[in-house]
């Protein structure tokens, strides 16, 4: 068996042909089906298309209308869409990294880009769903406070109401809740979630640490489950009622 998943569908989305053909000449030659779409409605409609639904986007931030970024988050948060999304931007700044993940993205690669580094990087992400869905299910489920999280079928639910996480969002808190009380590092947390394909940073952690707080807390400036300590890392020690 080989690292080639000839199935596999990615979505590349960009305003500029050059970068489509390069991407898409990349991809293919790994195996993989590509298909495109150069704005972001027309990324909405491929994406939320029942028909060939993508196993991963390839989503330009700068795109003409409806903005790559906001595209993702409407994936995300308005269609719950859960496949890996990663971001191509020509800006570096660590907050444009952060306004990336904030919305949802897996992963975040700036322009210019090396074709071979963002294959890498497809195939991580993908290793990881493969990974997610093959693994035996840990039996039972995992509970603190009013978040109850089913390993098995990928579920989270927040005081009896159904919770939609993106794939890292879930292992992230899964992480945190099979160590209870633990006080696990940033750096362990980036190096367990994410894995030796991720060229990411320590805010990674932070930016997904906020966005799980948002859905999961009562209110998330005050959590009482997702805990930070200052100077050492994060635990998940749900405060008494």
């Amino acid at each position: 068996m080989t690292d080639r998943e000839p199935t596999r569908t990615i979505l590349v989305v960009d305003d500029e042909p050059m970068v489509v053909e390069v991407v898409a000449r990349y991809l293919k030659k790994d195996g993989f089906t590509v298909i495109t779409a150069a704005t972001g409605d027309e990324a909405l409609a491929v994406a939320c298309s029942a028909e060939r639904t993508p196993d991963l986007i390839i989503l330009d931030v700068m795109l003409p209308g409806m903005r790559g970024d906001d595209v993702c988050r409407q994936l995300r948060e308005k269609h719950g869409a859960r496949m890996p999304i990663i971001l191509l931007t020509a800006r570096g700044e660590e907050r444009d990294r952060i306004n990336g993940l904030g919305v949802g993205a897996d992963d975040y690669v700036v322009k210019p880009f090396s074709p071979g580094e963002l294959v890498a990087r497809v195939k991580a992400q993908l290793r990881r769903v493969v990974l997610d869905t093959t693994q035996p299910a840990r039996p039972g489920t995992l509970q603190g406070g009013d978040v109850v999280l089913d390993p098995a079928n990928r579920t989270c639910l927040v005081r009896g109401r159904p919770v939609g996480l993106t794939p890292k969002e879930f292992d992230l808190l899964h992480h945190l809740m099979e160590h209870r009380g633990e006080v696990i590092s940033r750096d362990e947390l980036l190096d367990r979630i994410w894995d030796e394909q991720f060229f990411g940073y320590p805010g990674t952690v932070t930016v997904h640490i906020r966005r799980l707080r948002e859905k999961i807390e009562r209110d998330a400036e005050l959590p009482s489950h997702v805990k930070t300590v200052w100077g050492v890392g994060y635990k998940f020690e749900p405060s008494p009622a």
